[in-house]
Parts: structure tokens; sequence; C-alpha cells
């Protein structure tokens, strides 16, 4: 959650500064328009990977490493091995 803050404000400021370039506005604006909507479209996708998908993954990753550990430690029991 600390580096929620500055994760944020840096995706806004990035957005905001590609916002004419991706609406069009000026001189040639139309050919600079996909370039605009790429790199905000961009900055989204990122911005949903970095803060939500990845904790998601690692969260389930943990859950399997906790499996994975009780299953190990179930078949060291059987086998009368020590922990």
């Amino acid at each position: 959650m600390v580096r929620f803050r500055p994760i944020m404000m840096t995706t806004i400021a990035a957005i905001a500064g590609m916002t004419p370039i991706a609406i069009g506005f000026g001189a040639g604006g139309d050919s600079r328009q996909p370039l605009g909507l790429a790199v905000v479209g961009g900055l989204l996708l990122s911005q949903v990977v970095t803060l939500y998908l990845t904790p998601v993954v690692y969260t389930y990753m943990g859950g399997v490493q906790h499996w994975l550990d009780k299953r190990s430690a179930k078949g060291r029991e059987v086998r009368g091995l020590p922990s």
C-alpha cells in the first residue's frame, strides 16, 4: 500500500500528458492520434497488471506453496522422517 500513491500519481500524470495527443488536438493531430491511444491504453493495462494482477498471482502462489509445504510435511510423517 506504500507504493500505491506514487504509482497512481505517475500513471495519472502520464495519461494527462498524453490526452491531447490521444484526442488529436493541434496541427497534424490526426497522424499522432494512434500513438497517443496506444500509449494511454498501454499505461492503463500496465496499471491493472501492476496493482491488481500481480498481487493476485503472488497470493495464489503463496497458497500453492503452503499446500506443498503441508503435503511435504505429511509425507515425512508417514515415512517417519524428522521434519
